[in-house]
């Protein structure tokens, strides 16, 4: 790694963890610049997951000083992510380089829409109950886990959807849920790609050097609705600039 390379990953973990604390969606950007830094797609996935364990991990720390300490059903939706990780990063190691990125391409622009699909309002929440924890729930969190495990790009999306929308768990709730449940699965995740020698450790601790200190700005930033709107702007046009690289990289 240059030091050219290690200023703009300082630089890019900055953006995306205060992406991350901001809106979401910050792997959209740091998995493709490691891509575009030399790694193959499978590296460069093992070592994104380097930030986002020391991430989630300062997250739990955090809510628990705050008060937040019950994390016995989240520990429970944890164990179908933790198998659906395992195998979604398994599989994550298999894929080609060329198939890999057209996934990523798809992955992008369908959460790229629904970054910009309106929330709904006024929706009437509840604390999570053992009562909602059906098989269906466990379905669920089966599936997020194998997609995390495999990808991970903006996974919290699908947190909102199952917790938000349809179990109709408060925001705050599902963050809380999302960082543990995250934590728990991406390390034996993580641990899959570093027992296939996926991990360019370099790269990915730098990379959780910017993004820590991004998100440590974040947490001490208060955006107006406007600002948090050019924040998602700007996101959303180097998404698209990525997007393009991409593709042309492919073709």
């Amino acid at each position: 790694m240059t030091l050219i390379e290690a200023l703009i990953l300082v630089a890019v973990g900055g953006l995306t963890g205060f992406m991350n604390v901001i809106s979401a969606g910050g792997s959209m950007i740091t998995l493709p610049v490691l891509m575009f830094m030399g790694l193959d797609s499978a590296t460069a996935n093992g070592t994104n997951r380097v930030g986002i364990v020391l991430q989630n991990a300062t997250a739990v720390t955090r809510f628990r000083k705050a008060g937040h300490k019950d994390v016995r059903l989240a520990l429970k939706l944890s164990i179908p992510a933790v198998l659906g990780s395992l195998f979604g990063a398994w599989l994550a190691t298999k894929v080609g380089d060329a198939l890999f990125q057209w996934i990523l391409i798809v992955v992008m622009v369908g959460c790229s829409i629904l970054m910009v699909m309106p929330q709904p309002k006024n929706l009437r929440t509840e604390p999570l109950k053992d009562s909602h924890l059906t098989p269906m729930v466990y379905l669920a969190m089966l599936v997020i886990g194998f997609y995390g495990g495999f990808i991970q790009v903006a996974v919290g999306i699908l947190f909102i959807v199952m917790l938000y929308r349809l179990l109709k768990i408060d925001l705050v709730q599902v963050n809380i849920l999302k960082v543990l449940i995250v934590l728990v699965y991406m390390v034996p995740a993580l641990g899959v790609f570093i027992h296939s020698g996926h991990v360019a450790w370099s790269y990915g601790l730098v990379l959780a050097v910017g993004s820590m200190l991004g998100a440590w700005m974040a947490a001490r930033v208060t955006l107006s609705p406007d600002g948090a709107k050019w924040i998602q702007r700007f996101t959303l046009a180097v998404i698209v600039i990525i997007i393009v690289k991409l593709i042309i990289d492919l073709v």
